[in-house]
């Protein structure tokens, strides 16, 4: 891989209730466990929200990429990646959705564009065979 661009953020302090900042000092937040998990939850962000703000982001990022690409329209489109994080046979694991909506494009052109934009997106890629990925089209 050629690499383009390089994202370096650092945790610190009681892991998922500690600190994260990225090298750039963009991202600078605390992190409370939430209180699904046992924790005092509050005004502070977690990984979960965190993956989920960066994954719904890359997907509609692809999404625009696939519709130009197709010649389609996604004008007023939004992605919302909801992270689910739960018990399974080995421990904790993850789960997403991701929800697209474009409004006034017919739902059988939504859903080609979905599965395309899902086969190029990097966090996608990353996920696949690794998590289960739902795909839904609003």
């Amino acid at each position: 891989m050629k690499v383009l661009y390089t994202a370096e953020a650092t945790a610190t302090g009681a892991g998922r209730g500690g600190h994260v900042r990225s090298s750039d000092g963009v991202i600078d937040q605390d992190l409370a466990v939430p209180t699904g998990l046992g924790g005092p939850g509050g005004a502070a962000s977690n990984p979960e929200q965190l993956f989920a703000a960066g994954y719904s982001a890359c997907f509609h990022g692809a999404l625009q990429l696939v519709a130009r690409q197709e010649g389609a329209s996604v004008e007023g489109s939004q992605v919302t990646a909801s992270v689910d994080i739960g018990k399974s046979a080995d421990g904790l694991g993850l789960g997403v959705r991701l929800t697209v909506t474009v409004p006034g494009v017919e739902r059988s052109v939504v859903e080609d564009l979905v599965a395309k934009a899902h086969q190029v997106c990097p966090y996608s890629k990353a996920t696949r065979g690794n998590i289960d990925v739902d795909l839904v089209v609003a």
